[in-house]
């Protein structure tokens, strides 16, 4: 039996953009193995696999090429960009994924996707001895979660110049690197980030929803206001709405199909 894997462009509205993420749906629940291999195959920042439960939700886990991963946005808004577009849920019903990171929903608005996530807030931290050196950056201020560090830089140029390591920087005991700085007034954002995983087997992800879960409560403290626009200014790029309420972020953005593939080795 064949399995469709769709690739989804996500925090874009045009195609090649963005962060692309794999999306298969499943007729029922597969072994992690073969999801890890899958994704290895894929060998996109992550594929999501869903399986629809009889309530009408789905269940929702994401692989990098490397490992699973415990939160993932920018599949999650594939995901139900997947699950629209092809009929297998209705136009005005919202997503509901349940995920190792509990229960996730998305809604449409307007043309738009906006996802229900948990606020993952950063604390300071003292920076470990591979981080900075890895980054070759000053460190205006550094702090982490339960998943990443968070770096911010003294401006938006020193976010776009940054060429880490990212072989001495996968020695910091974390899932991903967050760094940020304030947006400089001519871009079209409050604040721009970028993001780099080689722990979890990504040199650099396009744009990442999940980093936007402590970016939001971050920049929120920073600048005042609970809705903001994050731009990820990976080669790629994409932008991120997200506006924070008590322990929930709410990440908007768009999603292009790019390509819908067979999988002909399913079992």
């Amino acid at each position: 039996m064949s399995i469709t894997i769709h690739t989804v462009d996500a925090f874009t509205r045009r195609p090649f953009a963005g962060n692309p993420a794999g999306v298969c749906v499943l007729p029922a629940a597969r072994a992690a193995a073969w999801m890890q291999a899958v994704a290895a195959e894929m060998n996109l920042s992550e594929t999501a696999f869903l399986v629809a439960r009889a309530d009408g939700s789905w269940d929702l886990r994401w692989f990098t090429p490397a490992v699973e991963v415990d939160l993932c946005g920018h599949a999650t808004l594939a995901s139900a960009h997947v699950l629209w577009e092809t009929g297998q849920l209705a136009p005005a019903s919202a997503a509901q994924f349940h995920t190792k990171s509990g229960l996730l929903t998305a809604t449409r608005t307007g043309d738009r996707i906006e996802m229900d996530f948990p606020a993952k807030p950063v604390e300071r931290a003292d920076p470990p001895p591979n981080l900075l050196p890895s980054l070759g950056a000053t460190a205006h201020w550094v702090g982490r979660n339960a998943m990443d560090y968070l770096v911010e830089l003294a401006d938006e140029p020193a976010v776009r110049d940054l060429a880490p390591d990212c072989t001495r920087l996968a020695r910091v005991d974390c899932r991903g690197v967050i760094v940020t700085a304030k947006a400089d007034r001519e871009t079209d954002a409050d604040f721009v980030s970028r993001f780099f995983a080689p722990q979890s087997g990504i040199a650099e992800d396009p744009v990442t929803g999940s980093a936007h879960c402590a970016l939001g409560p971050f920049w929120r403290d920073r600048l005042g206001k609970s809705e903001l626009v994050g731009m990820q200014v990976s080669r790629r790029g994409g932008v991120v709405a997200v506006r924070c309420a008590g322990d929930r972020v709410f990440l908007g953005g768009n999603a292009v199909t790019i390509m819908r593939a067979e999988l002909l080795a399913a079992d």
